[in-house]
């Protein structure tokens, strides 16, 4: 799907707010009401807007930890820890990614005890190198129109 102008001022105002209403957006995007209804939903029918969710801030929940963890996996227990993976709540992201590491995982922990347990847990799947996180200076962003070559 071909994305012009008014499609990246929708995908912009959406990411900046899924719940902006088709008003809202409607006017970002300089188009009628029904026009830009059909067009999130041709966004959405291509896979382009895979849903909309609310963002919630892990600290005031009760996680005051993040952290990344590297994992080396030997290919025999890929499948295993993947499954492991998805049954556990602090796991907020898996990567599976090229170089020295098999997955890069975000996760959230309470306190630093129940991250030691968390990868206690993962550790019988391969070797884990765990880096705390101090701050986010740039935090997730939205995807914005690339650039012309």
């Amino acid at each position: 799907m071909d994305l012009d102008a008014k499609a990246w001022k929708i995908l912009a105002a959406v990411q900046h707010d899924g719940r902006a209403s088709l008003k809202a957006l409607a006017e970002e995007a300089s188009l009628s009401l029904p026009a830009v209804s059909e067009r999130l939903k041709r966004l959405e029918e291509a896979g382009i807007v895979k849903g909309y969710r609310a963002e919630v801030n892990p600290a005031a929940v009760g996680y005051g930890v993040m952290a990344m963890v590297g994992m080396t996996t030997p290919q025999a227990d890929k499948a295993r820890l993947v499954a492991l993976l998805k049954t556990l709540p602090e796991v907020l992201e898996c990567l599976h990614v090229t170089g020295q590491d098999s997955f890069l995982l975000r996760v959230v922990t309470r306190d630093i005890s129940h991250l030691e347990r968390f990868v206690g847990v993962i550790n019988h799947y391969g070797e884990t190198r765990t880096s705390i996180v101090m701050s986010a200076p740039i935090p997730m962003r939205s995807v914005a129109q690339p650039a012309a070559d």
